[in-house]
């Protein structure tokens, strides 16, 4: 299912990351970093939280807004009830919809907001995510205290915070369509494979959404993948030319393999992940490509692992999903 929208732009973003996104290779694009994954609390929880509400207040210092002057706020993150969203923008007294779609929840929010924009419902809406590196570990895997050793296959969760602010009020880019994915299972039961998990997701909501607006691959200047890592990209690419015989490799990358720099620093492993991981790389790198003209149109594809450890235990496999928001430079 796609929309197209005719009056849906963003005014601005913001991003907040932790040590090891400041070391990588966009670490000087981010609005602001901290050296430590404490980000000055004593959990890694209320870390979160912080990174997640800050993101908002830089937003709203770089727009010039008041709180007063946002009719909503959609956020996600990763942890138990979306916590970390709520507390999070507790302190603004804005409406809230708290919304949970794993590593794809940005795009999940800019579609929706979009939809209330373009129906003239809200004015504007401000969609924020946050993932933490350890609070991500210690719920859904093993707290790093165990010494678990991990496979090269395993992704490295993001530690940031990213909000972007659109509006009905016409700027340099605008959100022109997007694509609401299906539930995808490739039968794959390794927590620390995500990215084999998340391609196939990928690939049917990129096929679906050439289909669905009648385009060629080539019509856009890149298609960027949420958070599949080196191993993930791999497989999307070769499942894309076997499964519906789409080259996809002129145009295309993964935020999970530009947020790091996966040669030198060993620890991350096959890359970024988390929720924080496509608008951290987006915000910061591509929608400044969109204002300045050298890019002109961009699919942003976010990519979700729905993992439960729970179900894991249980020798469930691993479902995911995969929303895609197109947005172009306004001429």
């Amino acid at each position: 299912m796609t929309f197209k929208f005719s009056k849906v732009y963003v005014n601005d973003v913001s991003t907040i990351v932790g040590p090891y996104e400041k070391e990588g290779p966009l670490g000087k694009k981010f609005d602001k970093a901290y050296d430590n994954l404490y980000i000055g609390e004593d959990s890694w929880e209320k870390a979160e939280v912080k990174l997640l509400e800050e993101s908002i207040d830089i937003l709203l210092n770089k727009t010039k807004k008041k709180k007063e002057d946002i009719d909503l706020i959609i956020a996600g993150d990763l942890l138990n009830q979306i916590s970390a969203s709520c507390y999070g923008v507790e302190k603004f007294k804005i409406p809230f919809l708290g919304i949970y779609s794993a590593c794809t929840t940005s795009t999940e929010g800019i579609l929706l907001a979009a939809i209330m924009i373009d129906s003239s419902r809200v004015s504007n809406a401000i969609v924020s995510v946050s993932s933490h590196n350890m609070a991500s570990e210690k719920q859904f895997r093993n707290p790093t205290e165990y010494g678990a050793p991990k496979p090269m296959t395993a992704t490295f969760t993001t530690t940031g915070g990213a909000s972007i602010l659109l509006q009905s009020a016409k700027t340099k880019v605008k959100v022109e369509s997007a694509t609401v994915g299906c539930i995808c299972n490739m039968n794959q039961k390794d927590p620390n494979n995500m990215g084999a998990a998340m391609a196939v997701a990928a690939a049917d909501t990129i096929y679906n959404h050439l289909k669905d607006t009648k385009r060629n691959i080539s019509y856009y200047d890149l298609i960027i993948t949420g958070d599949l890592g080196k191993y993930g990209k791999k497989i999307l690419i070769e499942y894309m030319k076997s499964e519906y015989d789409i080259n996809m490799s002129d145009n295309y990358n993964d935020s999970g393999t530009m947020i790091y720099e996966i040669d030198v620093q060993k620890e991350v492993l096959a890359g970024g992940s988390g929720p924080a991981c496509s608008p951290l790389v987006n915000y910061s790198h591509i929608i400044p490509m969109l204002e300045e003209k050298k890019l002109s149109k961009v699919l942003i594809v976010a990519t979700g692992a729905l993992f439960s450890p729970t179900f894991v235990y249980q020798k469930q496999p691993i479902l995911s999903i995969s929303h895609a928001v197109s947005l172009e430079s306004v001429k």
